[in-house]
Order: C-alpha cells, then sequence, then structure tokens
C-alpha cells in the first residue's frame, strides 16, 4: 500500500493531444496527487499535458517540483512559480534531477520524449538499478500500441517475460490510484 508523503514524477506530453480526455486525465491526476498529500515532480513546462498536470496539482493545494533544461525554457514555457523550480544545462541531467527526486513512475499519454523517459526507467529496472513502481496511464487505450510492441520484443527473445511484470497499465486515475494503494 502507497500512502506516505510520496512524489510522483509524471511523464507526459508538452502537447495536449487531438482528444479532451488525455487534458481531463492529467487534470485529473494532478487534483489527486494534492488530494492525497503528494508531491509532483514533472518536468517544469506550463504547456500541454505538463501544464494542465501541474496548474490542478498547484490549485489544489500539491507541492510541486519541476525540471526543465535552460534550452526548453522558452518551448515549454518554464512554470517559474512551482513549490521548486530547477534549471538544467541538459535533457540527461533534467531526467536524473526527476527521477532522482521520485519515488513512483506514472506516464501520461506523450510522444517521443515521454517514450524516451518510459523506456529509460524500463531499462534501469530491468538492469536492477531501481525498484519504483512505473505505471502507464493508458487514457482511452493510449498505450496499447507500446504494450503490443513490448509483448512483441519479449515474444521475439529480445527481452524476458519478467519485463511485462516492470510496469502496470492503468486506464484511468481512480485506477491508477486503487493500483498504488494495492502496490
Amino acid at each position: 500500500m502507497i500512502s506516505r508523503h510520496l512524489s510522483i514524477c509524471v511523464y507526459c506530453g508538452a502537447r495536449d493531444g487531438t482528444d479532451p480526455a488525455y487534458v481531463a486525465a492529467a487534470t485529473d491526476l494532478g487534483t489527486a496527487i494534492a488530494a492525497k498529500g503528494w508531491r509532483l515532480v514533472y518536468g517544469a513546462g506550463d504547456v500541454g499535458l505538463m501544464g494542465a498536470t501541474a496548474r490542478a496539482a498547484q490549485e489544489a493545494g500539491a507541492e510541486t517540483f519541476g525540471v526543465i533544461p535552460t534550452h526548453l525554457m522558452d518551448m515549454e514555457v518554464g512554470k517559474r512559480d512551482l513549490s521548486t523550480f530547477v534549471v538544467t544545462e541538459t535533457m540527461h541531467e533534467r531526467k536524473k534531477v526527476m527521477f532522482m527526486n521520485a519515488d513512483v513512475i506514472v506516464v501520461l499519454p506523450g510522444g517521443a520524449g515521454s517514450l524516451d523517459e518510459f523506456f529509460e526507467v524500463l531499462t534501469w529496472k530491468q538492469l536492477g538499478l531501481h525498484n519504483k513502481p512505473i505505471f502507464l496511464l493508458s487514457v482511452k487505450d493510449y498505450w496499447k500500441p507500446l504494450e503490443d510492441l513490448i509483448d512483441h520484443i519479449i515474444a521475439q527473445g529480445f527481452a524476458g517475460p519478467q519485463n511485462r511484470d516492470f510496469f502496470q497499465v492503468v486506464k484511468t486515475v481512480p485506477a491508477l490510484l486503487a493500483a498504488m494503494d494495492h502496490g
């Protein structure tokens, strides 16, 4: 059961995506993080799902910890009104600081950056470098093609079947919270 004060690292898109359900889930997640008394750790942007998650968390009273590299300050509109605002030199530093300050990883819909972040923490878990829970929040089955790809990689012998156990897929914020309560 996950109940103590946690830091939840959220990887997600710097865009809203095409379905309003993505922004709604990001908003619900930010609100839920605050309601649980947890801290949001994320990429410090004020655009897309990142911004929606952070604004909802802030409005509901959560502590927020954002990490952004200097080269994305303008593009991702660095959100300077966070509880903690960290500027790094590189993307690698950003990912490291976010990961080191998190207890749980949640991946909302996103693009190449979100996939990069997911595969990095998945690989680290495969190598035994951490045992933090990883959740794919598959809003409207967004991550189903990724699940199929991972199953294909396993079926073709490039990863062991335990790789499927290194992350959990949930479809809604309430399902995520229930999985965290039982995990």
